[in-house]
């Protein structure tokens, strides 16, 4: 693991997110994302998402279960890299779902199609900014009149967890 101050980056970008961009490899070995909404909760080094089983993303990950989830807010961004599985484990089902999930299954809690696709993340890139937007744009125009570079435009890490 890392240090806890990284790790609560990661969290605190991951938190202010609502979509993840789920990027999975096709059987024919193509690149392919789709937006998911990530499942609410702490960050320990897993991201969840509900999905149905069967997918085409589902049969993605089970051919490739290397994949990466893209997370931008506004004021930051992440690229999260892992391990993704999917689980139909009732009692993770019931501790993540919502009414927000409930509107994507005909049968609800009970559909026989839902499942958890699961990303156990092991290296996340952030990049983030506590800056209005109006101070890095200035940021940005004094580097270009300059000729320099933007400078402490945002924190930035890479987080092996």
């Amino acid at each position: 693991m890392t240090e806890t101050n990284d790790i609560s980056r990661v969290a605190e970008v991951l938190d202010a997110g609502r979509i993840g961009i789920l990027t999975t490899r096709s059987g024919h070995g193509r690149l392919v994302s789709r937006p998911l909404a990530i499942v609410d909760r702490d960050f320990d080094g897993r991201v969840y998402f509900f999905t149905r089983d069967p997918s085409p993303k589902v049969d993605d990950i089970k051919a490739h279960s290397q994949v990466n989830v893209a997370v931008e807010t506004g004021k930051g961004w992440l690229s999260l890299a892992g391990e993704a599985s999917v689980t139909k484990d009732s009692a993770l089902v019931d501790e993540f779902w919502t009414a927000g999930a409930e509107a994507w299954f005909d049968e609800g809690r009970d559909d026989p199609t839902v499942a958890l696709i699961e990303v156990d993340v092991d290296t996340a890139e952030y990049w983030v900014s506590n800056e209005p937007k109006a101070v890095t744009l200035l940021k940005y125009a004094k580097a270009a009149l300059t000729g320099g570079h933007p400078k402490n435009v945002a924190d930035t890490g890479t987080v092996q967890l």
